[in-house]
């Protein structure tokens, strides 16, 4: 018997902050557009969908929260077709979180659904990196709006 697991964006990082204030930079969209998009209609919230906006890129995506369970999981779908994002924030000592963040469910062939889990995971490690700099130092990186400059094409 063959087992097929859905291939899956996987990327984690250790931010030098209180678990609440990772969970929050997550959930206010005011702190999130420091280090990701640059517009969210509204705060994180079980059974309320909000509107991500990248306007760098003309792109946008609604976000419907599945779960959320205070500085330590938010389950969302997001994208057209909807795939799966699951971030888990994990307290660690010296007032440190680990946050992880993994997408799956992504549609197609096995090729495109690998394509889209590469391109996930590039993108949720510069969002976790983005994080982290503004968390621990104040800095905002401009990481995903550097990804694709306008004179290279993306993908």
């Amino acid at each position: 018997m063959e087992i097929h697991e859905t291939p899956t964006a996987q990327a984690g990082m250790l931010i030098r902050r209180p678990v609440s204030e990772v969970f929050e930079a997550i959930v206010d969209p005011a702190i999130t557009a420091k280090f990701w998009f640059t517009h969210g209609s509204g705060r994180l919230d079980g059974g309320k969908p909000v509107q991500w906006e990248w306007r760098m890129y003309g792109v946008s995506t609604t976000v419907n929260v599945g779960e959320i369970v205070k500085d330590e999981t938010i389950v969302m779908t997001w994208n057209d077709p909807p795939t799966a994002v699951v971030w888990t924030f994990t307290e660690m000592p010296g007032e440190t979180t680990f946050l992880e963040v993994r997408n799956f469910g992504f549609a197609g062939s096995g090729d495109e659904q690998v394509k889209q889990t590469v391109g996930s995971t590039d993108g949720f490690a510069l969002v976790l990196a983005g994080a982290k700099a503004w968390l621990e130092q104040g800095l905002e990186l401009g990481l995903i709006g550097d990804r694709y400059p306008k004179s290279v094409p993306a993908g």
